[in-house]
């Protein structure tokens, strides 16, 4: 059975080895076991509630219950850019009109933006390849939901979420090396590293302030704006499935898309329901998303309604760690189909 739960201590050298595999462009996690450990401690302490809204953020892992293994990891942070500054490209529009020789052009450019400030973000999304199989990265990333949903209150209104843009089997982004390679002078999995680092303060330090024209952008560049890198289309696809939109924000470095919704209005915060055991045996067959509702052992797995799930009851309960009269957080895996006109 697959499970995600919350990152402990014991899951470092795992998460380093996923880490490693992970490739150009996954800035929030980088292959650093320090960093690693850092970031396991802070979702920690982020649970045990010692740490400010800024520093907040929450880390999970995929566990096969089958031998233990660490499959996948995911996060969230609870408000962006309230300890460093939080940037992203806005896509915006100029109308130019010349009234004497009749014409008008309608160009778009971009503009340096710090709008998702104190927003919540989905991130550090990464799947071992040989388990991208089964659902299992509907139930990595849809668990995040599940958590939101339970703990709603430790949530701003909005949440975003950051996807990997394009790059080539070389690690080369046609993005960068048309709009910041000129002020950063680097390569971009360098500076991708820094930012992983910490570095942030080089964003401020070095990016143009003033709007780009997408014109003056080579043609290579402007076909990336706003797309995502071929590994991480499934994921863009499932968050939009789920209610988030993209909105005309990219990521500064690959262009890649930001996504955004209200969670109030995201399918898993307004469908999933508390329910005891029995009853959800009771519920027509389909594939559901189960978790426990307890902060620090939060758990999820997906299992189906029908005899299997009845057979395997006692398994199941382990698995979330409630007990035989306890209740549970449930909800469709997947959007219910639309209904036809």
């Amino acid at each position: 059975m697959m499970m995600v739960r919350m990152a402990h201590a014991g899951d470092a050298p795992a998460l380093l080895a996923l880490a490693r595999s992970a490739g150009v462009g996954m800035t929030s996690f980088m292959p650093d076991l320090a960093m690693i450990e850092a970031r396991i401690e802070r979702s920690v302490q982020t649970l045990a509630g010692t740490l400010p809204l800024a520093q907040q953020g929450y880390l999970f892992v995929l566990e096969d219950t089958l031998d233990a293994r660490v499959a996948g990891v995911s996060g969230i942070e609870a408000a962006v850019g309230l300890d460093a500054p939080w940037y992203n490209y806005r896509i915006g529009r100029y109308l130019h009109t010349s009234r004497g020789v009749g014409v008008s052009s309608d160009a778009s450019a971009l503009f340096l933006s710090n709008d998702h400030t104190g927003h919540s973000e989905l991130c550090t999304l990464f799947l071992a390849p040989e388990y991208r199989r089964d659902g299992n990265g509907a139930l990595l990333s849809k668990a995040r939901f599940m958590f939101i949903a339970a703990f709603r209150e430790r949530f701003t209104q909005t949440l975003v979420a950051e996807m990997r843009g394009v790059t080539d089997a070389r690690g080369r982004s046609p993005f960068w090396d048309a709009v910041c390679r000129p002020f950063f002078r680097m390569e971009f999995a360098e500076a991708d590293r820094l930012v992983g680092l910490g570095r942030k303060s080089i964003i401020a330090e070095l990016m143009p302030r003033h709007p780009l024209y997408m014109a003056l952008l080579s043609r290579e560049a402007r076909a990336v704006v706003g797309e995502v890198h071929v590994q991480t289309a499934p994921a863009r696809a499932l968050l939009e499935s789920e209610g988030l939109r993209f909105a005309d924000y990219v990521d500064i470095f690959d262009g890649g898309a930001t996504l955004q919704g209200d969670i109030d209005r995201l399918r898993i915060v307004r469908e999933s329901r508390r329910q005891s055991i029995d009853d959800v045996m009771a519920q027509p067959t389909q594939t559901l998303l189960i978790a426990n509702d307890a902060l620090d052992a939060f758990r999820v797995t997906k299992a189906e309604v029908g005899e299997s799930m009845r057979a395997h009851r006692s398994a199941l309960l382990e698995t979330l760690n409630v007990a035989e009269m306890g209740a549970v957080r449930t909800v469709g895996l997947r959007p219910a189909p639309a209904a036809c006109a």
